[in-house]
């Protein structure tokens, strides 16, 4: 069983950026692949950007460009950095591990992009 707890969203004017966090009650060396997903008001769950374990990232092309991933091994901690963001990015962002036990999310931490 592996928990993720996400972190740092928040009420944010366009134009700003926001560093969302993701813990995991595991080494990231135990996840295969972890996930950045989000889901806007009456819309479904899409993917933001993905990393192996190996390092290797996919931004889906229409999230090129503004979401950047990165990590601290040592927190346990995968980050999702979102620049130049606007209202259509609000909405709850997850994170999601793809481990050798199964695929586990995190409860999300909400987005607003409001002026």
């Amino acid at each position: 069983q592996v928990q993720l707890v996400e972190s740092g969203g928040g009420l944010v004017q366009p134009g700003g950026s926001l560093r969302l966090s993701c813990t995991a009650s595991t080494k990231l060396l135990n996840i295969n692949t972890m996930g950045w997903y989000r889901q806007a008001p009456g819309k479904e769950r899409e993917l933001v950007a993905s990393v192996t374990r190996g390092g290797t990232t996919n931004y889906p092309d229409s999230m090129k460009g503004r979401f950047t991933i990165s990590k601290d091994d040592a927190l346990n901690t995968r980050y999702l950095e979102i620049r130049n963001l606007n209202p259509e990015d609000t909405g709850v962002y997850y994170c999601r591990a793809d481990t050798w036990s199964g695929r586990y999310w995190g409860q999300g931490t909400q987005v607003t992009v409001s002026s």
